[in-house]
């Protein structure tokens, strides 16, 4: 007789089935073979032989040997009677392989639908990135992984970044709207994954007609700077948090002017607007050109650290990110 199957209900960890003579819960038992050894059944009885099966699979003939054990010990009886002609299916073995048939049939499915999940993560990445890093290091990190594909042979992956400040790139990356950030701070974000990628520091620089310019060493104390109106980022830049770390405990004054952007904060500072602490990356070109002056501070710890944040497991997200986050980390900053 047979019975009618229907899926009726989903809890975390059963499936209940509803059927003519009620429900079943729908947990797999202890007798099941794994997926691998069904195949083996099924190819069996197509061959007519457990060697040829295995050579089919790629797998040795001992291996598929121990496989029909174990599927024989799962299910209580024989599969496979063996002869001089081959290996031919006991009536068991022949019900196996009916119901085998439908669950390959749907872990082919399963397979397929992983396949195009993995296959649209490796040709498309969204990151999201602190300023300092998206306009001076990521550009290079991101032309050295292109390049790194093309020479094996892969499709370059298609990557939108997203340029903002550490705060943002967090709250991007938790909310699953970016599959990697990249991030700027004295520490790195509690709640996120993280991988330190390289070091960086800030500098104190001011506009080559500042009093500070002029003096002979071009050095101060920290409490001199602490002391003295500065331009800034917006609350929440990695740049602003290690600053204010660094002189945390120090009497300091309201910003002389808070801009949300390095490249506003280095035209303002050029144009005498006050000092600012800018990483060093962010002001190479303006020192050697002489539009900006670097002053140094005694006392003061300006370092800071460069990671890649991501949500989930321990490592990174398989595929591009994770070569990505590789790449970055085995380049100098």
């Amino acid at each position: 007789m047979s019975t009618s199957l229907r899926i009726v209900g989903l809890s975390q960890n059963e499936v209940v089935v509803g059927c003519s003579q009620g429900s079943l819960v729908g947990v797999l038992g202890p007798h099941v073979p794994e997926l691998r050894a069904l195949e083996l059944l099924v190819v069996v009885a197509r061959t007519g032989s457990i060697g040829a099966a295995a050579t089919e699979l790629g797998i040795t003939q001992q291996a598929a040997s121990s496989r029909v054990r174990t599927m024989e010990s799962l299910v209580g009886e024989p599969l496979i009677a063996r002869s001089a002609r081959g290996s031919d299916l006991t009536p068991t073995g022949e019900l196996v392989v009916q119901w085998a048939a439908r669950v390959l049939d749907a872990a082919r499915e399963l397979d397929a639908g992983i396949s195009a999940v993995r296959a649209d993560r490796r040709g498309h990445l969204d990151i999201a990135a602190s300023l300092t890093i998206a306009e001076h290091l990521l550009p290079g990190w991101l032309v050295g992984l292109r390049a790194q594909q093309v020479q094996r042979g892969l499709e370059p992956t298609d990557i939108t970044m997203t340029a903002t400040n550490t705060a943002r790139v967090v709250a991007l990356v938790e909310a699953g709207d970016v599959a990697l950030g990249f991030v700027e701070g004295p520490d790195a974000p509690r709640r996120l994954r993280h991988r330190l990628v390289g070091t960086d520091e800030l500098v104190v620089v001011v506009g080559p007609a500042h009093p500070w310019a002029a003096r002979s060493r071009r050095r101060l104390s920290a409490a001199t700077l602490a002391s003295t109106p500065l331009v800034v980022r917006e609350a929440g830049s990695g740049t602003r948090t290690v600053l204010e770390r660094a002189l945390a405990g120090l009497p300091a004054p309201a910003p002389a002017l808070e801009l949300s952007s390095t490249a506003a904060v280095r035209a303002a500072v050029a144009a005498g607007a006050g000092p600012a602490a800018l990483g060093a990356h962010a002001v190479r070109d303006d020192l050697a050109t002489g539009r900006l002056v670097r002053v140094t501070v005694s006392g003061l710890d300006l370092t800071r650290r460069l990671h890649a944040v991501w949500k989930g497991g321990p490592q990174p997200p398989e595929g591009p990110a994770r070569e990505l986050i590789a790449w970055a980390a085995r380049r100098p900053t």
